[in-house]
């Protein structure tokens, strides 16, 4: 059975340019804290260390990022959160602007990180 490829580019075909800007500033923010691999997927970019530890889905305007916690996270910015075992759990944040890619947002992304090396 062939298998599709997909790109990074076709994540972005539609999308406001603050939406690539976003993605730049994660992706820029992460490389930071080491070696992080690009995987676009269908519907979504994973970006990996070891093991996933963000996901990226694009919208025409906007930006979701999930990432993973050891704890809850209780902030607004959270849109939805997932307990997916006692010591997992998965947060979305719906990002518009690339200047939400901020010291709190950093944090979080620094100890997704973490549990993925």
């Amino acid at each position: 059975m062939p298998s599709s490829r997909h790109t990074i580019a076709e994540h972005f075909r539609g999308r406001t340019p603050e939406v690539r800007a976003i993605y730049d500033r994660i992706l820029t923010e992460a490389r930071a804290l080491g070696g992080v691999t690009e995987e676009p997927k269908k519907t979504s970019i994973h970006l990996v260390r070891r093991s996933a530890f963000a996901g990226v889905a694009t919208r025409k305007d906007a930006l979701i990022l999930t990432l993973k916690s050891t704890t809850d996270v209780r902030s607004r910015r959270i849109q939805k959160k997932e307990q997916a075992s006692a010591r997992r759990w998965y947060f979305y944040i719906r990002l518009e602007r690339p200047s939400q890619v901020d010291a709190e947002l950093k944090d979080w992304l620094r100890k997704s990180i973490e549990i993925a090396s």
